[in-house]
């Protein structure tokens, strides 16, 4: 009698699943559906497919405000700023970009010899205006900046340093390129032996390539040249 009572509930069983099942598979469906919708709804509030162009535009106009004339035309053909190195003269040695020993002296020293077939290629405008500069940076967005010797165009070192968007709540962490181009720039005019001091210091091409670094010199001297060329034709055509 019990087994036929326990075979009687296991068939019983059997039928009511049978019966809910699809019913059970339909609400599932459901459940999946509405969670989809209701996530596809949330991405769609929460991301502007044109808000990081939007967020570039502001950045760039921004970056045009605080930088001159020259390095913001720089900026906008070039890709990239160069920032004077301000150290050079009125701060110990052990404390310039890659050198500060003899042995970095010495580097400093083959790297100059090395590089002959660069030499002018930061072009007639390769010192400020108001003191030489014994080296310069080149500041890429979202790339390390590349200290380098404006005289020959020796490579010295990449500088590893980050700025991220802590106010953004969604997306990427990174800075707009032209924000992280104007935060390097700022950090270097305002305190460049801080930055230089808190970064991560590498040779050239740990990150960069040497080569494209160097066709970037020739880009830069090239545009100098052309600058300084219409400046004279718009002078003469004026007088």
């Amino acid at each position: 009698m019990p087994l036929a009572l326990g075979t009687a509930a296991v068939v019983l069983l059997a039928l009511l699943w049978e019966l809910a099942r699809p019913r059970l598979i339909e609400a599932w469906a459901r459940y999946r559906s509405l969670r989809a919708a209701a996530a596809r709804s949330t991405a769609a509030i929460g991301y502007d497919p044109g808000r990081e162009r939007r967020a570039e535009q502001r950045a760039r106009s921004l970056l045009r405000s605080c930088v001159d004339e020259h390095d913001w035309a720089m900026y906008r053909d070039l890709g990239f700023l160069r920032a004077w190195g301000g150290l050079a003269g009125r701060a110990p040695s052990s404390e310039l970009p890659m050198w500060g020993t003899e042995k970095g002296e010495q580097a400093l020293a083959e790297r100059r010899s090395q590089a002959g077939d660069l030499a002018g290629a930061a072009g007639p405008d390769a010192r400020s205006p108001d003191r030489p500069a014994s080296y310069a940076y080149l500041i890429y967005p979202h790339r390390p900046i590349v200290a380098y010797v404006p005289e020959t165009g020796a490579l010295l070192s990449e500088y590893c340093v980050a700025f991220p968007d802590h106010s953004r709540p969604y997306g990427s962490a990174r800075l707009p390129a032209s924000d992280d181009v104007l935060a390097k720039w700022m950090a270097l005019t305002a305190d460049e032996r801080r930055l230089i001091a808190d970064a991560n210091m590498h040779l050239p091409g740990r990150q960069i390539d040497p080569d494209m670094v160097r066709r970037d010199l020739l880009r830069l001297s090239r545009w100098e040249r052309e600058r300084l060329s219409h400046a004279a034709s718009e002078i003469k055509r004026a007088a």
